[in-house]
């Protein structure tokens, strides 16, 4: 048997994991810890969208890994689920990662993108923009409903293409008979909002929210709720989770970064 072989038959027998995925960003927990504090405010802000109302646009800021994202989506989540239960079809949650390439290098892409989540279709270039703000107008002026469209990363979209398309989108509730829109906007950057445009700034802050780095101990709980479900019982000692919440923490408190180190500590136990 050649040493290949070895390596490979290892890692088929002597797995430490018992779902990886857990340790992942895409994963989404039930809950999510040292952050109820926050997804109470958001949940406060977006709760009126239960009654057909329009809420406020909402910012939020921190730094990479404070959960932001998550926790935006958690209530989304949570929203959707008790219009289900009330039997209404009344708003729509729309999520955008102006990160994805593809996605927020134009204006024209993003409102296309948006009219792609409602479930339409338009070319990837070639229409007046004009052309496809009105399309998106008309799928969603269609009938009574709240759609909150979550940016997130929204200060990379700014960068690549100008803060423009933020006070189109803020204005296009004058424009809708039966709908109205409101828009989460979520960066990574502090000092985001100092570059705006004020007319821009006035219309997407209406509510601000600041999720603060997680400090080490914090960082720990979250280890510890994963790991349990990451990894085979008694396969993980526990200065390993102090250690990875130690270094993500001098790093400024990402919950990201203290699960890749996580994840990447296992992966080197089973190597050796």
């Amino acid at each position: 048997m050649n040493k290949l072989d070895s390596i490979f038959d290892s890692y088929v027998n002597n797995n430490l994991f018992r779902d990886k995925t857990v340790l992942q960003a895409n994963y989404t927990p039930e809950t999510i810890p040292h952050r109820t504090e926050q997804i109470e405010v958001v949940a406060g802000i977006l709760a009126p969208a239960l009654r057909g109302e329009r809420v406020s646009n909402l910012f939020i800021f921190g730094k990479t890994g404070s959960g932001k994202t998550l926790s935006v989506q958690h209530v989304g989540i949570k929203i959707t689920d008790k219009i289900k239960k009330l039997g209404q079809e009344h708003l729509k949650f729309i999520y955008l990662n102006c990160k994805m390439k593809k996605i927020a290098d134009t204006e024209y892409r993003i409102i296309a993108e948006l009219i792609n989540a409602l479930g339409g279709k338009v070319p990837a270039t070639g229409l007046p923009t004009g052309v496809v703000y009105s399309r998106f107008i008309e799928m969603i002026d269609n009938k009574r409903q709240i759609v909150i469209i979550i940016l997130d990363e929204i200060d990379q979209a700014v960068k690549k293409i100008s803060d423009n398309f933020i006070y189109t989108l803020t204005r296009i509730n004058s424009e809708l008979k039966k709908a109205q829109i409101s828009i989460v906007g979520i960066s990574n950057s502090l000092t985001f909002m100092d570059n705006l445009d004020p007319r821009v700034r006035s219309s997407l802050g209406e509510e601000e929210l600041v999720f603060p780095p997680y400090n080490a101990l914090q960082l720990q709980d979250i280890l510890r709720e994963r790991a349990d479900n990451a990894f085979k019982e008694g396969v993980l000692e526990e200065g390993a989770i102090a250690k990875c919440a130690a270094y993500a923490a001098r790093e400024h408190g990402d919950a990201r970064r203290a699960l890749d180190l996580l994840r990447v500590a296992g992966e080197l136990a089973e190597r050796e």
